[in-house]
């Protein structure tokens, strides 16, 4: 795995920055991860991160390793393919799909079942998939719904039946009877430097119209936490993106 030109020493901390503790999180979960993978010392989480955190790190490392310790080999050429595609290759055109696959072959015949964490490696040995089940703990699962939840009222409004390719209705299932399942499949844009395509004052970013309403508070602080866990599994995965996002 390629590791990032970017250290955590180029990375100074404030106590008051807004991603310290999604930082921490990210450092802990490298250095969990690194401890179990060399047979180093155990690791001391900071005092920054609260217990919820913590456990959820700890499940996080734990499905990181095993996935690491469990590498699954393609003859698939990754660079090679990459340079073959186009943002014409929509996936959908059968007979160009037929023609990649034949001129860069995956190395598997049929399907192979892959019932526990693993990673996806390559004809090079780089990794190109994790696969990472049973990773968030209940908790975390509770905080995704309850985020979900929140986003209720701007989902319901978002499809219509004469909306463009993204917001179409006819491209949306609609959701289980069973509230406890999910959400209705719905489209909303959730960023908090949007930028303004189409607009006069294309330099200026914006908040997405969908944070702008009453529940956005309690939204930011509903996905914080699944937030940060996602980034401390990026840390580990694409060090490079990771840092690409602070």
């Amino acid at each position: 795995m390629n590791t990032s030109s970017m250290s955590t020493s180029d990375i100074k901390i404030w106590r008051t920055w807004a991603l310290a503790v999604t930082y921490e999180a990210g450092e802990y979960t490298k250095q969990k991860f690194n401890a179990e993978k060399t047979g180093g010392e155990p690791v001391i989480p900071s005092p920054n991160l609260d217990t919820d955190l913590v456990m959820a790190c700890d499940r996080l490392a734990d499905v990181l390793i095993k996935a690491y310790k469990n590498p699954i080999k393609m003859q698939i050429d990754i660079a090679r393919y990459s340079k073959l595609i186009s943002s014409k290759n929509t996936g959908h055109n059968d007979k160009k799909e037929e023609k990649l696959l034949e001129r860069c072959p995956s190395g598997h015949e049929g399907t192979k079942l892959v019932d526990k964490p693993a990673t996806i490696l390559d004809a090079s040995g780089t990794i190109i998939a994790w696969y990472l089940p049973d990773t968030l703990t209940k908790t975390t699962q509770k905080e995704i719904r309850a985020a979900t939840n929140l986003l209720g009222p701007s989902l319901e409004k978002s499809v219509k039946a004469d909306g463009n390719w993204q917001y179409n209705q006819e491209w949306f299932k609609q959701g289980s009877e069973n509230e406890n399942v999910g959400s209705t499949p719905r489209c909303i844009n959730l960023s908090l430097a949007w930028f303004q395509q189409g607009h006069k004052n294309l330099s200026d970013l914006e908040v997405s119209a969908s944070l702008k309403g009453p529940s956005s508070k309690n939204i930011l602080k509903a996905i914080a936490r699944p937030a940060a866990i996602t980034s401390a599994a990026l840390r580990v995965m694409h060090p490079q993106q990771y840092f690409a996002g602070l």
